[in-house]
């Protein structure tokens, strides 16, 4: 078996890290030139996970007979970039892909609206626009307290921000038009919404022939930042046997067969309101920024496992119970939050590692590297895993950690 897996980052590493340990062979191929990928996207690849990297492949026609020729298996994304890439190669070679009607759905968040929308579920009100001005037009004539801007197809918290004025509107649609996003596309118009009321959580599902299981089901917490950016703070495992995780469940099920995805992994996004649940945004990927070896020890399995052994065997899917709690003790997955900006600390790791609940430390830097303050997930220094039988020691080390980064813990 030989799998292709287009731009291998953040969680997609670790994904062709489980399937080479598994003997199947990978091969890499970038749906871009590098330098259009962020080094926060980068320095998360493998090389040594691949029999070959194919590099970037600007013709499409060309990579489809390569990979042919080579007798791929499959074609997968590792990470929001290759969607497309991943699923169009698929469809030319005649290997199981998502739905071939609107794949842009499946990237595009506005056009992503609309279809789950057609399906009967729920989505922010919200508009698309071409310039600042627009945007803060739009907005003054909704009567939305606050809105949401954004570009239309990104990941993690690029360009994001929270504004509660048509004049920050305006800013931030600006900036949004003004730049690309952190694949490197241009950003030609910029996303409008409904800021919502709840709380927010994600699903991360695998699907296969048509078969979705859910893998893991965490609450966000995040904080408002100083330029009104959304800061993660920390997450937590939600069992899907709750009454919350089958309320969860049972919409972002829905939302996958309106999408059309039927044979990938994906991240699904979702506010639970006073109203019900409201889809944020689905990616037809892995979610990011996680550590697979961890979330198997402490919630029974990870997407990333998951979607290795469905690659491997996609009918084994079937045999997976999703509805059974495999929780153990109490998990919290902690992004990092600088409040200084200077050279990284050559101590931080360890210092944090000390801590009795940390078990597991990812640093998204380099000692002496120029740190900025955390505005966003981009530029956060990294994450830890905090894991014990009670919860109030989590919460202890969690306060404990927040002081000292008040105190400049990732900064010399």
């Amino acid at each position: 078996m030989r799998i292709a897996v287009v731009d291998g980052y953040s969680t997609g590493a670790a994904l062709a890290q489980r399937l080479h340990a598994a003997g199947i062979e990978c091969l890499h191929v970038q749906s871009r030139p590098a330098g259009d990928f962020t080094p926060y996207l980068l320095r998360s690849y493998r090389p040594g996970d691949y029999s070959r990297d194919l590099g970037y492949a600007p013709d499409t026609g060309a990579l489809v007979a390569w990979l042919n020729n080579a007798r791929v298996s499959r074609v997968v994304a590792g990470t929001e970039s290759g969607v497309m890439l991943a699923e169009s190669v698929s469809l030319a070679l005649g290997l199981p892909t998502n739905s071939p009607a609107q794949p842009a759905a499946r990237r595009d968040k506005a056009l992503m609206a609309k279809v789950v929308r057609a399906a009967g579920l729920a989505t922010p009100y919200a508009t698309t626009a071409r310039s600042a001005a627009e945007a803060a037009e739009w907005f003054a004539a909704s009567g939305l307290p606050d809105a949401v801007v954004k570009p239309r197809a990104s990941g993690g918290s690029d360009h994001v921000r929270f504004c509660s004025t048509p004049e920050e509107v305006a800013e931030a649609a600006a900036r949004v038009l003004g730049d690309r996003n952190i694949f490197g596309e241009p950003n030609t118009t910029v996303l409008v919404q409904q800021r919502l009321e709840g709380t927010e959580y994600y699903v991360n599902t695998v699907s296969a022939r048509g078969v979705h299981r859910v893998a893991e089901i965490w609450r966000y917490t995040k904080r408002r930042g100083p330029a009104s950016t959304p800061i993660y703070d920390y997450e937590e495992p939600v069992s899907v046997s709750s009454t919350v995780g089958q309320i969860l469940r049972s919409f972002t099920v829905s939302v996958l067969d309106a999408l059309g995805i039927t044979e990938t992994p994906a991240h699904t996004e979702v506010m639970l309101t006073a109203d019900g649940p409201v889809l944020i945004e689905t990616g037809a990927r892995l979610g990011g920024a996680t550590a697979p070896g961890i979330v198997e020890k402490y919630c029974g399995t990870s997407q990333t496992s998951l979607a290795a052994a469905a690659l491997i065997d996609p009918a084994s899917l079937t045999g997976f119970n999703d509805t059974h709690d495999r929780h153990v003790g109490a998990l919290r997955n902690v992004e990092f939050i600088n409040p200084f900006r200077g050279p990284a600390s050559a101590d931080a790791l360890t210092k944090v590692a000390s801590l009795p609940t940390v078990v597991h430390v990812a640093y998204a830097t380099d000692p002496g590297t120029l740190l900025e303050a955390t505005s966003d997930l981009l530029n956060s220094p990294g994450y830890a895993y905090l894991a014990a039988d009670h919860h109030q020691d989590i919460e202890q080390d969690y306060t404990t950690l927040r002081a000292w980064e008040s105190e400049g813990l990732h900064t010399m």
